[in-house]
């Protein structure tokens, strides 16, 4: 719509406030909006200001138009500590006015959902080996407006400008400040509050995500009508919700796969106690640093693809360190298993930092990492999410969980573990799924709760099998079953004679 007069851009950003559209004509350059959005409602002609002095025009790498507007910059979440947040988010493919609103959160705690989630996994475009930009042929935003949010403030580009809070952060101040951020971008993009919230996530997510729905719920009692957020349910996936389930889990799925010996395996359980009692002696630490070394040449997030070492990654080092513990899993086939590598030179240019208006005053004193280093007191971690997601289920969300079955860190039999202690009932028992004419995964439907299992994926699903990701994704936004029988392509036509 380039050229379109300044009036006909205000009457299509009055009709946005009731229906999205796809027309904006104007970039502005991007200004430093650090202060909370204002609690008056703004007018037109300033919501499409601020939209626009958001909006991603072209990224650098990027070799083709992509057909929807991208926008990223920061939301303030304190604006007396100067907390912002980073954002990066994406229009649906289609249908933009009518496809839900998904909020993507990484795990960690303190990795990045931008690094990971937009650009390695399900996001529209991916950083490739030379550090330019692809295609993803199964973005999820074909299936919903997608948003990615560096939380909390530390990861990423996102900041504080009060050093003490980097301390303090944990499971219950990030929520808070995940919840800010929702009230305050959907005040930047109030087409969108009437729309459909789900928010879904992985790893570590399975405390961020139903802790941000659980406040959500809470909050939304004590607003005006107006102003409550339309969530609709969550979907988490290789999810952290119960330690003890997911350690005892850990150790049973790494003996079972054949990837730790007997011996480690009998240390670990006449060592340990599941949960931990309190009175664990040295030998449970000495027992799992065994563990933990045993898997020190494989990916422990992705059992059976590649690790990146030094001939991978084309460096001379004899083998390149896992940035973190925390999740650094990879994709089969065609992918570069140190494709983290790109992603960290990618997002460290000067150019792709104004492109995304990231750290736009230069003064954030350290490099873009997929994982923060700056959190360093994480304390505020209850051992379970499973109060909050049964709250979740009885409160009528739509609640799915998924595990990739080939990652050890958070594995299937940790999270089968964890929804056993949730005792509900089982309304169809554990059956397969398919994608195309093969077995996708399985699936048991609980009494408020899906389960889906990911056949072949590691850590990160959308990364390792993307094309049953998006499956699952789309599914799971209808509330409709997994395909239960063979979906076979129809047979070519013989040949004439």
């Amino acid at each position: 719509m380039a050229g379109c007069s300044r009036q006909l851009l205000l009457v299509v950003v009055v009709v946005a406030m009731v229906m999205w559209t796809g027309a904006a004509a104007r970039h502005h350059h991007h200004h430093h909006h650090h202060k909370e959005e204002k609690k008056k409602s703004l007018s037109y002609e300033e919501v499409f200001e601020r939209q626009e002095a958001d909006r991603v025009q072209r990224l650098p790498g990027q070799a083709a138009e992509l057909g929807f507007r991208q926008f990223a910059g920061y939301v303030t979440v304190n604006e007396t500590h100067g907390r912002a947040l980073f954002y990066w988010f994406f229009e649906a493919a289609s249908d933009v006015a009518t496809k839900p609103l998904v909020l993507w959160l990484n795990g960690g705690p303190g990795c990045s959902s931008v690094g990971y989630g937009a650009l390695e996994e399900l996001g529209p475009l991916l950083v490739n080996k030379k550090e330019s930009l692809t295609i993803n042929p199964d973005s999820w935003n074909k299936e919903a407006n997608l948003l990615f949010v560096e939380s909390p403030a530390g990861v990423g580009f996102s900041y504080t400008n009060t050093t003490t809070d980097l301390a303090h952060f944990g499971d219950n101040l990030t929520a808070h400040d995940a919840h800010a951020f929702v009230v305050n971008w959907l005040e930047r993009f109030p087409q969108f509050k009437g729309h459909e919230l789900y928010i879904a996530g992985e790893s570590y997510a399975g405390h961020y995500v139903p802790q941000l729905a659980t406040k959500i719920l809470h909050l939304n009692k004590k607003a005006s009508k107006e102003h409550r957020i339309n969530l609709k349910g969550i979907m988490i996936g290789n999810a952290a919700i119960d330690s003890s389930s997911d350690d005892r889990g850990l150790v049973e799925y790494a003996w079972d796969h054949g990837v730790i010996s007997d011996e480690i395996y009998a240390a670990i359980k006449g060592n340990c106690t599941f949960p931990n009692d309190g009175n664990e002696t040295d030998k449970c630490d000495t027992a799992w640093n065994g563990f933990f070394a045993a898997m020190g040449d494989i990916d422990i997030y992705s059992l059976y693809t590649p690790s990146c070492t030094a001939a991978l990654n084309g460096t001379n080092s004899s083998r390149f360190a896992k940035v973190l513990r925390r999740g650094l899993p990879y994709k089969y086939n065609t992918y570069n298993p140190c494709v983290d590598y790109r992603v960290i030179n990618y997002l460290n240019r000067g150019d792709v930092q104004a492109a995304l208006h990231a750290n736009v005053s230069g003064a954030i004193p350290y490099r873009w990492a997929p994982c923060s280093d700056v959190l360093t007191n994480w304390t505020d971690a209850p051992a379970s999410t499973l109060p909050d997601i049964a709250g979740l289920v009885g409160a009528g969300l739509r609640v799915w969980v998924f595990s990739g079955d080939t990652d050890d860190r958070v594995p299937v039999t940790s999270t089968r573990y964890a929804l056993r202690k949730l005792k509900l009932k089982t309304v169809r028992p554990w059956k397969e799924w398919f994608t195309s004419d093969q077995v996708g995964g399985y699936t048991v439907l609980y009494e408020g709760l899906t389960f889906v299992t990911i056949r072949g994926a590691g850590h990160m699903v959308p990364m390792i099998t993307p094309v049953q990701a998006r499956q699952l994704f789309a599914h799971f936004l209808a509330g409709d079953d997994m395909p239960a029988k063979p979906i076979v392509a129809a047979a070519a036509a013989p040949a004439p004679a």
